[in-house]
């Protein structure tokens, strides 16, 4: 395990990616892509920058579907983290991520979920020491106005440095 690691966490792509995005993920050692993905040419392009682990979303056709995973836990430089595509938020969790979040499991210090395409990056005030991120939408489809990406350390099982990026859509 690598003791610090630079983590990009986009979602809600929708078959959509630019050169600004894949250069502002280029520091990163790992991107996490939190569902909505609309195109396998998403992935690679995403997996030419840096390793990728990804959830499918609910616009995903069957094939993007049967490679990917409804939920991703993993740990990174020390720090669990859970993501999924539709998760909710502090107080208003769904079940995908209830399940992680029970007293008798070790709970995770970041639970990440895309979606809304409204970026959320909030400490949830029930629990302790875990962050809850929501990166919105970096992809042109939906109602959003700003396009945004998450881009965060961690070192030796603490996150720190949290960049928010933005674009007009």
């Amino acid at each position: 395990m690598k003791a610090h690691q630079r983590i990009g966490i986009l979602s809600d792509t929708h078959g959509y990616i630019d050169d600004r995005i894949c250069a502002a993920l280029e520091p990163c050692d790992l991107i996490l892509h939190a569902g909505d993905i609309g195109s396998p040419l998403v992935l690679e392009r995403l997996q030419a920058v840096a390793p990728t682990l990804a959830v499918y979303g609910n616009i995903d056709d069957a094939a993007l579907q049967a490679q990917l995973p409804e939920v991703v836990h993993t740990e990174v430089a020390g720090v669990e983290l859970v993501m999924t595509h539709i998760g909710g938020y502090p107080g208003r969790y769904e079940r995908v991520l209830r399940d992680y979040l029970t007293p008798w499991r070790e709970h995770p210090m970041i639970t990440i979920s895309g979606h809304s395409h409204i970026l959320k990056v909030m400490p949830d005030k029930s629990r302790p020491g875990l962050l809850h991120i929501n990166p919105g939408a970096v992809g042109r489809s939906g109602w959003h106005q700003t396009r945004t990406l998450v881009r965060l350390e961690i070192t030796s099982g603490r996150p720190h440095d949290l960049q928010v990026l933005e674009w007009s859509r």
